[in-house]
């Protein structure tokens, strides 16, 4: 089994990490098969957000019985100390834990600091004074306010995209944290769904030994492969490096990685999924997103009103509206059998 150490946090768990966010998508009893069968495999890190509506219950039904063996990291999107307490509390009894190991910043706008007006640098420390949480983190999607974080000194974990299709300018970001003894959580480790080989994408990882990727998972079939990796854990072999070239070739540049921060539409278009259409469909069996619930979802894109909402949200700086109309395109094209899928 290979460790990682958060920084300055002294936690150590295993490199494979499970990331909550998708069990939403699952009922209570699957879900704590799924996370009875994750802890039981070896993981010891989970990753939740108060933003995830029920993910925290079911951790907390599903591992409430083993809470000393584990560590748990959830996150507060509060903008306002009243609201980061409400948060705080609803997160330790959806857990049904007297403490929180990371209590995280859920990718605020700005960097919450000591004296900045809103009072939430100041509600974590006394948070943290009071036991009900152990470290402080802070996530986010943008580049400037992850670094603006790491060099204020004032966070121990940082949450932040990381996978195989980086940017010189994202391994940087690694790099400043173990230099600042950070622990470096890496988010969208297989890029919101557009990777698809897990082993290449944990022979990455294997790189960094500083990170812990949160495997985003909601399926026995997807768990089982990430814990086949705490016995067997891949390397970097040219094999892969060889199929990582070749997917930066296809996805690098301007496409969507399916955040959601865009989020909601007010022409109610499932912009997360719409927006990188394309790409899913030519990487994943195509029948799902072919059905007629997938073309109603479409279709939405018709109506977009152009107020401009998903652009000014994206972290990325991506021209929404634009990439909506490429992939809807793409996807009549697709339809028509002018072009062809998996």
């Amino acid at each position: 089994m290979i460790g990682v150490r958060l920084g300055k946090t002294e936690i150590v768990v295993n490199k494979n990490g499970f990331g909550a966010l998708p069990i939403q998508r699952v009922s209570f009893d699957e879900a704590e098969r799924i996370l009875k069968r994750a802890y039981e495999g070896g993981i010891d890190f989970f990753d939740t957000a108060r933003f995830y509506t029920d993910s925290e219950e079911k951790i907390g039904r599903a591992l409430s019985g083993v809470r000393d063996k584990i560590k748990i990291a959830t996150k507060t999107a509060a903008v306002n100390a009243e609201g980061f307490w409400k948060d705080l509390e609803t997160s330790l009894g959806n857990l049904k834990t007297d403490h929180i190991d990371i209590y995280q910043f859920h990718n605020p706008s700005f960097c919450p600091k000591p004296d900045d007006g809103s009072g939430l640098y100041e509600a974590m420390e006394e948070a943290k004074k009071q036991g009900k949480i152990l470290h402080i983190g802070i996530t986010n999607h943008r580049l400037k306010l992850a670094k603006e974080a790491i060099e204020s000194g004032l966070y121990e974990t940082l949450q932040f995209p990381f996978c195989y299709l980086a940017t010189e300018k994202d391994i940087e970001i690694v790099r400043l944290c173990k230099e600042k003894d950070m622990g470096f959580i890496a988010m969208k480790a297989l890029s919101g769904g557009l990777i698809t080989n897990s082993k290449a994408a944990a022979g990455f990882m294997s790189q960094f030994d500083n990170v812990i990727p949160i495997w985003g998972v909601q399926r026995r079939s997807e768990l089982e492969e990430f814990l086949s990796y705490i016995e067997n854990p891949p390397k970097m072999t040219d094999e892969i490096r060889a199929l990582i070239e070749r997917d930066k070739e296809e996805l690098g540049g301007e496409f969507c990685r399916g955040c959601g921060y865009c989020m909601p539409c007010p022409a109610g278009i499932e912009i997360n999924n719409c927006a990188r259409m394309s790409l899913l469909l030519r990487r994943s069996p195509s029948a799902a997103q072919l059905n007629a619930e997938g073309r109603a979802k479409m279709k939405k894109i018709e109506g977009c009103i152009n107020c401009g909402h998903c652009k000014s949200m994206c972290p990325y700086g991506l021209d929404t509206p634009a990439l909506l109309k490429k992939n809807y395109e793409d996807y009549k094209a697709v339809l028509a059998g002018k072009v062809s899928v998996i």
